[in-house]
């Protein structure tokens, strides 16, 4: 009789606060499906959808996957990179020994199992890792990589236009900020005056402290506005724009605290989402130019701008995942520069 496999794990049994319900366990290395690639973790990603996951908040995300009362998944995290252990009979785009990045469900809004030593990831939302790239850099991509191109390049070609980032030096904003790089923008990126370097040193234009300059009353106009941090909204943003021009939020719920358009415990910031959907869909130019990326094609996008160097993930801290409650607490502190990385 061959013993089961374990490994450590981050697990939990009811929603709440990452330090109330999150701890480490010993439990079965999870199996590989006949498509699945089975992934030693050697690194993975904490960043906000996970901590709305963890803590069920939005009360409208359990309804997503993840299960209304208890989590149907135990192990959180869905941006993970490592080595490929072993491969389902089906697969044919990896064999074990590859170094690969990805996310480990088709939907961020549950359990993915990446925080664990072991994971087992569909083959089509993985790629190879760039060698240029350490394993803690390819895993801080994923969600919030996906979450930036889709909104960056939803307005159409950037070649040439003037782009405006409001919130550019947080978890996702880098990012953001790299791919309108590299789609040919003029980026003015804004955030508080102890990220103006970090910003700087990844290519925008100009950076602005908000605390000392409020770019909105300047006179300037920008062919698309970016609200990371969500603190804007379309009325306050109009004078700022270009005829034609695009104003998108991203939803930033600051972990609980916003209030207004983005709070909320119920339903947060689903109904602004909803209505933002459908304007965009009443203008027949944009609904041109909107796609959903599949995650096959956005992992491959992120391979490439990776290897080119156009895209480099700013990683902050690193913790054992022992230290996972610790990790959780840091993505909520609005001054860290760069990403937090779990190491299993």
């Amino acid at each position: 009789m061959t013993a089961t496999r374990t490994m450590k794990a981050v697990v939990q049994d009811r929603y709440g606060s990452p330090g109330d319900v999150l701890q480490v366990r010993e439990i079965a290395v999870p199996t590989a499906g006949d498509d699945d690639v089975l992934v030693r973790v050697r690194a993975a990603s904490a960043h906000a959808d996970v901590w709305h996951v963890v803590t069920g908040t939005p009360y409208v995300l359990r309804l997503m996957g993840n299960g209304v009362r208890r989590p149907k998944f135990q192990v959180p995290g869905s941006d993970l990179a490592g080595v490929v252990e072993a491969v389902g009979r089906n697969v044919t785009r990896f064999k074990p020994g590859d170094e690969v990045f990805g996310e480990s469900v088709s939907f961020g809004w549950k359990n993915g199992g990446a925080f664990a030593q072991f994971a087992a990831v569909p083959q089509d939302f993985l790629a190879l890792k760039p060698s240029n790239v350490t394993f803690e850099q390819a895993a801080a991509v994923p969600t919030s990589g996906y979450i930036a191109l889709s909104n960056v390049r939803s307005g159409g070609p950037l070649a040439g236009k003037r782009v405006l980032i409001n919130g550019a030096g947080g978890a996702m904003g880098p990012l953001a900020l790299q791919i309108a790089k590299a789609d040919g923008a003029h980026v003015t990126a804004i955030d508080r005056a102890e990220k103006l370097a970090m910003m700087r040193s990844l290519g925008a234009d100009r950076v602005i402290d908000y605390e000392k300059e409020d770019v909105l009353r300047s006179g300037e106009r920008f062919d698309f506005i970016l609200d990371v941090a969500s603190t804007w909204w379309f009325d306050v943003c109009a004078r700022a724009l270009t005829p034609g021009g695009t104003y998108m939020p991203i939803g930033h719920a600051h972990f609980g605290r916003a209030t207004g358009r983005m709070g909320g415990r119920i339903v947060g910031s689903l109904p602004s989402f909803i209505w933002l959907m459908m304007k965009t869909m009443a203008n027949a130019e944009k609904r041109r130019n909107f796609k959903m990326l599949s995650k096959a094609e956005a992992v491959a996008t992120f391979a490439a701008l990776l290897a080119s160097g156009q895209l480099t993930p700013v990683i902050a801290r690193t913790f054992p995942l022992e230290e996972v409650r610790t990790a959780m607490r840091c993505i909520e502190d609005t001054r860290i520069l760069g990403r937090i990385i779990l190491t299993p």
